[in-house]
This record gives C-alpha cells, sequence and structure tokens, in this order.
C-alpha cells in the first residue's frame, strides 16, 4: 500500500472483488466497436469541458475515469475515488468522463443529469448524488424525474437544469465523451487511465502506484 494514501483493508479487499466479479462481467455487453487500443495522451483524454472532480490547476499528474453512473462496480468505486481525490489534493487532477453502457437502461439519463449539473457548476453533488442512490433509480420507469428531484434538492435553477437537459449539446457532449473512451481503448467501465496510460485494475493499490508514480517523475 502507498506510503502517501491510507486506504482502508476493507476498501482494498472490496475493490478487488468489484474488480474480478462486477467488472469484467460488464465487458462482454459493451459496444462491439469499441477501438482496442491502450491508452491515449492526457491532452487526448482530457478536453476543456471535461467535469473534474477537483479543482488542480497546477497538479502534476491527471487521473481520468470513464465510467457508467448506473455500473455497479462504478457505485462501488466511487467512495474510493473520492478518498483518493481528499488524499492526493491539488496534486492530482480528477476528470469524470461518461461512458454510458447500452445495457444501462437509465445511464444515459443519469450522465445528462450529471451534465446539466456541470453547467450550474454542481457537477461534484450531482456526481455524488448519483452514485449513492444507484440502487433506488437502477430499474426506475421515470429516472428523469428522480434526478429532476435531485436538481431541485442540490439548489439547482430548475428552469436551467430542463434547459440543459433537453439541448441538443448535452447529449452531444455525452457521445463525445463515450467516442474519445472507444478511441483509447475503453471496453467497460469503470477504465481509468493515469498521464495517459490505462491503469489495469486489479486493486486500488494499481491506482495509488499508477499516482505515486506520476506525482514523483
Amino acid at each position: 500500500m502507498t506510503r502517501n494514501v491510507t486506504i482502508s483493508l476493507a476498501a482494498v479487499g472490496a475493490f478487488a472483488l468489484i474488480v474480478a466479479a462486477i467488472l469484467f462481467a460488464t465487458r462482454p455487453d459493451t459496444p462491439s466497436g469499441a477501438a482496442a487500443g491502450a491508452g491515449g495522451t492526457t491532452d487526448t483524454l482530457v478536453t476543456a469541458d471535461a467535469a473534474r472532480l477537483n479543482d488542480a490547476p497546477n497538479a502534476s499528474a491527471t487521473l481520468v475515469e470513464f465510467a457508467d453512473f448506473q455500473c455497479p462496480a462504478c457505485g462501488r468505486v466511487h467512495p474510493i475515488m473520492n478518498q483518493l481525490v481528499q488524499q492526493y489534493g491539488d496534486r492530482v487532477q480528477f476528470v469524470f468522463r461518461n461512458f454510458p453502457l447500452p445495457m444501462h437502461r437509465n445511464a444515459e439519463a443519469a450522465a445528462i443529469a450529471g451534465e446539466a449539473a456541470r453547467a450550474q457548476g454542481k457537477f461534484v453533488p450531482m456526481y455524488d448524488r448519483l452514485f449513492e442512490t444507484q440502487a433506488d433509480w437502477s430499474e426506475s420507469a421515470d429516472a428523469a424525474t428522480v434526478f429532476r428531484g435531485y436538481a431541485q434538492e442540490l439548489g439547482l435553477d430548475l428552469a436551467a437544469y430542463d434547459a440543459a437537459v433537453a439541448d441538443p449539446a448535452t447529449a452531444a457532449k455525452i457521445e463525445a465523451d463515450t467516442a474519445a473512451g472507444q478511441a483509447a481503448g475503453v471496453s467497460g467501465t469503470p477504465t481509468i487511465f493515469v498521464d495517459g496510460e490505462k491503469v489495469e485494475l486489479r486493486s486500488v493499490q494499481d491506482i495509488t502506484d499508477a499516482l505515486d508514480a506520476a506525482v514523483t517523475r
């Protein structure tokens, strides 16, 4: 375990089980046209409008996570990712990009809700809310209404939120995220890159090792 990041052994064990039992189980159902590449440069993976989990303009390393809000593995990685954000502080810029999987009926609607919240500077609160309540809305027949309720609870301007949800540019942003992931070789979620290099996820230490190496280069 890295000296710089303290993560409970229980979290490490849970992460390993998730990766083995859930993460790879999602991969056969990802888009058949996904590219077979192994990564890309940070510049190609991070766009100016990409969602950030923290504000670290002078970070020496960048972590990019491609994730699906309805993906069970992503939901379980979420608290670990939040802990990493806290532990690495301004040394690492944490970036989130959407990769909704076709097999998840409400994943795209959740991604749209996240982007609509991002437009009002409230991406992280919506990101947390979507993952924390994943089990409540995953099979909902009207997830969009659930998400609008979250927007109201978070204090968003609902007229602006509704406009962003309906704006074709919001869906186009999600499509662009997905295309960037496919071009980088993403075929399942979560997929994580550190400074443009894909991290092979077997345990949480794989992430911390990559981050430690990146921040000390």
